[in-house]
Protein backbone atom coordinates (compact mmCIF):
# COMPACT_ATOMS: atom_id res chain seq x y z
CA UNK A 1 0.00 0.00 0.00
CA UNK A 2 2.96 2.42 0.87
CA UNK A 3 4.16 2.11 -2.35
CA UNK A 4 1.12 4.28 -3.50
CA UNK A 5 0.62 7.44 -2.77
CA UNK A 6 -2.26 9.89 -1.26
CA UNK A 7 -3.55 12.37 -3.43
CA UNK A 8 -4.70 15.56 -1.94
CA UNK A 9 -6.83 18.14 -4.17
CA UNK A 10 -7.38 21.94 -3.54
CA UNK A 11 -9.92 24.27 -5.30
CA UNK A 12 -8.81 26.95 -7.73
CA UNK A 13 -11.77 29.03 -7.62
CA UNK A 14 -11.77 32.31 -5.08
CA UNK A 15 -14.61 34.42 -5.31
CA UNK A 16 -18.42 34.05 -3.35
CA UNK A 17 -21.41 35.24 -4.86
CA UNK A 18 -21.78 38.00 -2.66
CA UNK A 19 -17.94 39.03 -4.36
CA UNK A 20 -16.25 38.38 -1.54
CA UNK A 21 -12.56 36.60 -1.87
CA UNK A 22 -12.89 32.27 -0.71
CA UNK A 23 -10.63 29.82 -1.28
CA UNK A 24 -9.60 26.72 0.15
CA UNK A 25 -9.15 26.59 4.10
CA UNK A 26 -5.78 25.45 5.36
CA UNK A 27 -6.54 23.61 8.15
CA UNK A 28 -8.63 21.39 5.94
CA UNK A 29 -5.55 20.88 4.23
CA UNK A 30 -2.98 20.39 6.89
CA UNK A 31 -4.48 18.52 9.23
CA UNK A 32 -4.92 15.95 6.59
CA UNK A 33 -1.74 16.13 5.64
CA UNK A 34 0.39 15.41 8.72
CA UNK A 35 -1.46 12.37 10.06
CA UNK A 36 -0.94 10.70 6.32
CA UNK A 37 2.71 11.75 6.47
CA UNK A 38 3.52 10.74 9.80
CA UNK A 39 2.06 6.66 8.95
CA UNK A 40 4.39 6.85 5.67
CA UNK A 41 2.38 7.86 3.35
CA UNK A 42 3.56 10.28 -0.12
CA UNK A 43 1.13 12.66 -0.88
CA UNK A 44 0.58 14.87 -4.23
CA UNK A 45 -1.45 17.83 -4.05
CA UNK A 46 -3.38 19.02 -7.33
CA UNK A 47 -5.89 21.32 -8.28
CA UNK A 48 -8.26 22.09 -11.08
CA UNK A 49 -6.12 24.98 -12.65
CA UNK A 50 -2.63 23.92 -11.35
CA UNK A 51 -0.25 26.33 -9.83
CA UNK A 52 -0.86 27.96 -6.67
CA UNK A 53 -4.63 27.39 -5.04
CA UNK A 54 -6.25 30.53 -3.29
CA UNK A 55 -6.37 30.19 0.20
CA UNK A 56 -8.90 31.35 2.28
CA UNK A 57 -7.84 33.93 4.20
CA UNK A 58 -9.95 33.65 7.12
CA UNK A 59 -8.30 30.13 7.89
CA UNK A 60 -5.15 31.60 7.95
CA UNK A 61 -4.34 30.62 11.66
CA UNK A 62 -0.60 29.92 12.45
CA UNK A 63 -1.63 29.40 16.31
CA UNK A 64 -2.27 25.99 15.47
CA UNK A 65 0.71 24.08 15.05
CA UNK A 66 -0.46 22.14 12.16
CA UNK A 67 -1.27 24.87 10.11
CA UNK A 68 2.30 26.83 11.29
CA UNK A 69 4.43 23.69 10.73
CA UNK A 70 3.49 23.25 7.68
CA UNK A 71 3.18 26.94 6.03
CA UNK A 72 6.82 27.37 7.39
CA UNK A 73 8.24 24.32 5.76
CA UNK A 74 9.71 25.47 1.96
CA UNK A 75 9.43 21.85 0.50
CA UNK A 76 5.50 22.06 1.42
CA UNK A 77 5.33 25.75 0.07
CA UNK A 78 7.11 24.90 -3.06
CA UNK A 79 4.87 21.99 -3.49
CA UNK A 80 1.45 23.76 -2.51
CA UNK A 81 2.87 26.76 -4.56
CA UNK A 82 2.84 24.53 -7.65
CA UNK A 83 0.20 21.85 -7.30
CA UNK A 84 -0.41 19.51 -10.44
CA UNK A 85 -3.04 20.32 -12.44
CA UNK A 86 -5.90 18.01 -12.37
CA UNK A 87 -5.34 16.69 -16.30
CA UNK A 88 -2.05 15.83 -15.10
CA UNK A 89 -2.59 13.32 -12.97
CA UNK A 90 -2.12 9.40 -13.27
CA UNK A 91 -4.58 8.01 -10.94
CA UNK A 92 -2.74 4.58 -11.13
CA UNK A 93 0.25 6.19 -9.37
CA UNK A 94 -2.62 6.65 -5.80
CA UNK A 95 -4.46 4.59 -3.40
CA UNK A 96 -6.58 7.22 -1.81
CA UNK A 97 -7.78 10.58 -3.15
CA UNK A 98 -8.77 13.41 -0.75
CA UNK A 99 -10.76 16.47 -1.56
CA UNK A 100 -9.90 19.55 0.95
CA UNK A 101 -12.89 21.90 1.59
CA UNK A 102 -13.12 25.96 1.77
CA UNK A 103 -15.85 27.27 -0.56
CA UNK A 104 -14.41 27.47 -3.46
CA UNK A 105 -15.09 23.85 -3.94
CA UNK A 106 -18.32 23.98 -4.63
CA UNK A 107 -17.77 25.96 -7.99
CA UNK A 108 -14.74 23.82 -9.20
CA UNK A 109 -15.18 20.29 -8.07
CA UNK A 110 -18.52 19.00 -8.93
CA UNK A 111 -18.35 20.11 -12.85
CA UNK A 112 -14.84 18.63 -13.67
CA UNK A 113 -14.58 15.50 -15.65
CA UNK A 114 -11.37 14.79 -15.31
CA UNK A 115 -11.08 15.05 -11.49
CA UNK A 116 -14.42 12.71 -11.48
CA UNK A 117 -12.36 10.30 -13.60
CA UNK A 118 -9.76 10.50 -11.60
CA UNK A 119 -11.27 9.70 -8.54
CA UNK A 120 -13.43 7.11 -9.83
CA UNK A 121 -10.75 5.09 -11.58
CA UNK A 122 -8.45 5.14 -8.16
CA UNK A 123 -11.98 3.95 -6.30
CA UNK A 124 -12.78 1.07 -9.21
CA UNK A 125 -8.70 0.01 -8.52
CA UNK A 126 -9.44 -0.35 -4.85
CA UNK A 127 -8.82 2.75 -3.52
CA UNK A 128 -10.21 5.03 -1.33
CA UNK A 129 -12.41 8.33 -1.64
CA UNK A 130 -12.49 11.19 1.25
CA UNK A 131 -13.53 14.60 1.39
CA UNK A 132 -14.00 16.99 4.40
CA UNK A 133 -16.85 19.92 4.61
CA UNK A 134 -17.79 21.40 1.24
CA UNK A 135 -14.82 19.21 -0.25
CA UNK A 136 -17.84 16.79 -0.33
CA UNK A 137 -18.67 18.98 -2.96
CA UNK A 138 -16.71 16.78 -5.43
CA UNK A 139 -18.26 14.04 -4.56
CA UNK A 140 -20.97 15.38 -6.94
CA UNK A 141 -20.91 13.44 -10.42
CA UNK A 142 -18.49 11.02 -9.83
CA UNK A 143 -19.84 8.02 -12.30
CA UNK A 144 -18.57 4.27 -11.99
CA UNK A 145 -18.50 2.01 -14.93
CA UNK A 146 -21.97 0.38 -14.10
CA UNK A 147 -23.16 4.11 -14.79
CA UNK A 148 -24.27 4.46 -11.41
CA UNK A 149 -23.60 7.86 -9.65
CA UNK A 150 -20.84 6.47 -6.24
CA UNK A 151 -22.99 8.96 -3.69
CA UNK A 152 -25.88 6.47 -4.60
CA UNK A 153 -26.82 4.43 -1.11
CA UNK A 154 -23.44 6.16 0.28
CA UNK A 155 -23.66 7.32 3.96
CA UNK A 156 -21.95 10.53 3.43
CA UNK A 157 -21.67 13.83 5.51
CA UNK A 158 -20.17 17.18 3.96
CA UNK A 159 -21.18 21.17 5.38
CA UNK A 160 -24.78 21.18 6.98
CA UNK A 161 -27.50 23.47 5.61
CA UNK A 162 -27.77 24.51 9.12
CA UNK A 163 -23.94 25.26 9.38
CA UNK A 164 -24.28 27.41 6.28
CA UNK A 165 -26.88 29.15 7.76
CA UNK A 166 -25.16 29.68 11.23
CA UNK A 167 -22.05 31.34 8.94
CA UNK A 168 -24.84 33.19 6.80
CA UNK A 169 -23.60 32.50 3.92
CA UNK A 170 -26.33 30.68 2.28
CA UNK A 171 -26.66 33.68 -0.13
CA UNK A 172 -23.10 33.85 -1.15
CA UNK A 173 -23.18 30.00 -2.19
CA UNK A 174 -24.41 28.45 -5.48
CA UNK A 175 -26.49 25.60 -3.78
CA UNK A 176 -26.43 23.82 -0.28
CA UNK A 177 -24.06 20.95 -0.65
CA UNK A 178 -26.08 18.40 2.18
CA UNK A 179 -29.13 19.18 -0.51
CA UNK A 180 -27.18 18.07 -3.62
CA UNK A 181 -25.69 15.19 -1.81
CA UNK A 182 -28.81 13.54 -1.17
CA UNK A 183 -30.24 14.56 -4.97
CA UNK A 184 -27.77 11.88 -6.51
CA UNK A 185 -28.98 9.32 -3.76
CA UNK A 186 -26.62 9.83 -0.86
CA UNK A 187 -27.96 8.86 2.81
CA UNK A 188 -26.56 12.17 4.17
CA UNK A 189 -25.85 12.40 8.14
CA UNK A 190 -24.41 15.24 10.54
CA UNK A 191 -23.67 15.58 13.70
CA UNK A 192 -26.83 16.18 16.21
CA UNK A 193 -24.28 19.79 17.00
CA UNK A 194 -23.15 21.78 14.71
CA UNK A 195 -18.79 22.23 13.98
CA UNK A 196 -17.55 19.43 15.84
CA UNK A 197 -16.22 16.85 14.37
CA UNK A 198 -18.30 13.87 12.46
CA UNK A 199 -17.50 11.63 10.05
CA UNK A 200 -19.03 8.47 8.02
CA UNK A 201 -17.55 5.81 6.68
CA UNK A 202 -19.43 3.86 3.76
CA UNK A 203 -17.26 1.30 2.12
CA UNK A 204 -14.47 3.16 0.29
CA UNK A 205 -15.60 6.59 1.01
CA UNK A 206 -14.70 8.36 4.40
CA UNK A 207 -16.60 12.00 4.66
CA UNK A 208 -16.13 14.58 7.59
CA UNK A 209 -18.74 16.98 8.41
CA UNK A 210 -16.92 20.41 8.72
CA UNK A 211 -13.24 21.80 9.29
CA UNK A 212 -13.20 20.01 12.72
CA UNK A 213 -13.56 16.72 11.22
CA UNK A 214 -10.25 16.58 8.66
CA UNK A 215 -8.24 14.75 11.63
CA UNK A 216 -10.69 12.20 12.07
CA UNK A 217 -10.84 11.59 8.57
CA UNK A 218 -7.11 11.42 8.14
CA UNK A 219 -7.53 8.88 11.09
CA UNK A 220 -10.03 6.57 9.07
CA UNK A 221 -8.51 6.87 6.26
CA UNK A 222 -4.93 5.79 7.83
CA UNK A 223 -6.87 3.13 9.49
CA UNK A 224 -8.32 1.39 6.24
CA UNK A 225 -5.38 1.64 4.37
CA UNK A 226 -3.55 0.33 7.15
Amino acid sequence: MKDKKVLIVITSHNTLNNGKETGYWLGEVTHFYHILAEAGFAIDFTSPKGSQPPLDQRSYDLRDKDNRLFWEDENLQAQLNNTIPIEAVNPEDYIAIYYAGGHGAMWDFPNNERLAQVAAQIYENGGFISAVCHGSAGLLNIKLADGRYLLDGKTVTGFANLEEKLIRLVEAVPYLLEDELKKQGAIYKRGIVPFIPHIEVSDRLITGQNPQSAKAVAKALVNSLS
